[in-house]
């Protein structure tokens, strides 16, 4: 009988130890395992909740625990952050229950001999009142929603203390699963009377939202080509753009295509997309995506977006959804928030730089939407006008920032661009 919060331990020790993508990780373990999907559910919750409140559960593990948690072994770490994270922050399952059944993980383990140490670090905890602080300082503030320190200071200098705080509060809210109709094979009403869990239309046409999980992958509406997930903001971004049928689009950073796809059906699967990514391995996943939707008009090319391609020729529109720090996506995947903010910094050279090489693929009168998953300023309002200062035959028709508390979106920014 499979154990989910042993699962969830060699998932999460994993994830540390490789430096990798938490659903990567979690979609690889699955894939070798016969789990029932309630058990995929639990394991899920457990790996993910655990990432997205790291800071809060090491802060308190630190108070019960003299040494530095740096010396906890992985393992064991792992074990106390699970069990913390269900007496904390999962109402549903007794505070003992998590307690001992950590303990018992530990003892049925190699590291049979910390059994007594978890033991007492959890007893300590459930023993204890005022985990957490109280005060808006940002160490505090860091502390209570799980973010680093230069993080919150980036958001506040950008957007406020107040503003920043919810969009804290929101980062912690779970997405809601969003999916676009493929309107080439199905309509709206039908498409909601297929699936086969309770779904909504969304604002944007052809948007639906779930209220519960799906298993995607073994959907027949999924397999038939039906649709694809994709957040509101991002199917927002496309009608932005506003792609025409007809019309040529170069999509200069695609993968893994869910833009192109949603302006091949906008466009009504007329015309031409061209579908761009660094990775041949990426631009297999978009010609993947597709063939199984049957939007015949995108063609996926290995191209890198700060290089000038004369054979890609002209086209009426061009989107720029440029690498980012991805900072808008966080309550999606927590982990990106623990990345050093200094790998950030290179971030709107090189967005400029694709940006300045998308306007030689445009034609005259044409238009360029960038966009990213950020909310940092610096790379998405800074570098939009930096581009205009230094292309006077550009001109702004639009610019939005969606925000998780104010828009029930993901973070997302884009600037439409026309050539006058």
């Amino acid at each position: 009988m499979l154990n989910a919060r042993k699962i969830a331990v060699k998932i999460l020790v994993k994830i540390e130890k490789d430096n990798s993508y938490s659903n990567l990780t979690i979609n690889s373990i699955f894939k070798d395992l016969e789990i029932s999907s309630g058990d995929k559910a639990f394991v899920t919750a457990l790996v993910y909740g655990v990432i997205e409140r790291k800071i809060t559960l090491d802060y308190v593990l630190s108070k019960h625990i003299k040494t530095p948690l740096k010396k906890v072994s992985q393992f064991s770490l792992a074990v106390l952050r699970v069990a913390l994270y269900q007496m904390m922050f999962m109402d549903k399952i007794p505070e003992s229950a998590a307690v001992n059944e950590a303990v018992k993980l530990i003892k049925n383990s190699k590291e049979s001999r910390n059994s007594g140490f978890v033991n007492a670090v959890l007893r300590n905890v459930l023993r204890s009142e005022n985990l957490l602080p109280n005060s808006d300082s940002i160490e505090d503030l860091s502390v209570i929603y799980s973010c680093p320190v230069e993080i919150i200071e980036s958001l506040i200098n950008d957007y406020g203390k107040s503003d920043t705080i919810e969009l804290l509060k929101a980062s912690l809210e779970p997405a809601p699963l969003t999916l676009k109709v493929n309107t080439i094979k199905t309509d709206i009403d039908s498409f909601v009377n297929e699936i086969e869990v309770e779904a909504q239309k969304g604002e944007i046409f052809g948007s639906v939202i779930l209220k519960n999980g799906i298993d995607i992958a073994n959907s027949k509406v999924y397999k038939q080509g039906k649709f694809f997930v994709q957040d509101t903001a991002s199917q927002k971004v496309v009608t932005v753009l506003n792609p025409k049928p007809n019309e040529r689009m170069l999509d200069m950073c695609a993968a893994p295509g869910g833009k192109s796809f949603s302006s091949a059906i906008l466009m009504e699967n007329k015309g031409e997309i061209i579908s761009c990514d660094l990775y041949e391995h990426k631009c297999k996943l978009i010609s993947d995506g597709a063939k199984r939707l049957g939007l015949d008009i995108i063609s996926a090319q290995v191209q890198d977006a700060t290089v000038y391609n004369k054979e890609l020729g002209e086209f009426d529109c061009i989107l720029c959804d440029v690498l980012c720090s991805g900072l808008g996506i966080i309550r999606r995947k927590p982990e990106i928030k623990y990345k050093n903010i200094k790998d950030f910094e290179d971030l709107p050279e090189i967005q400029l730089k694709i940006l300045n090489n998308a306007k030689k693929y445009l034609k005259q009168s044409g238009r360029i939407l960038y966009s990213t998953c950020t909310l940092r300023k610096s790379e998405n309002e800074d570098v939009v006008n930096r581009f205009l200062s230094e292309n006077n035959d550009f001109s702004l028709k639009y610019s939005h920032t969606f925000m998780p508390h104010t828009d029930g979106t993901d973070g997302f920014f884009c600037a439409l661009l026309e050539k006058n």
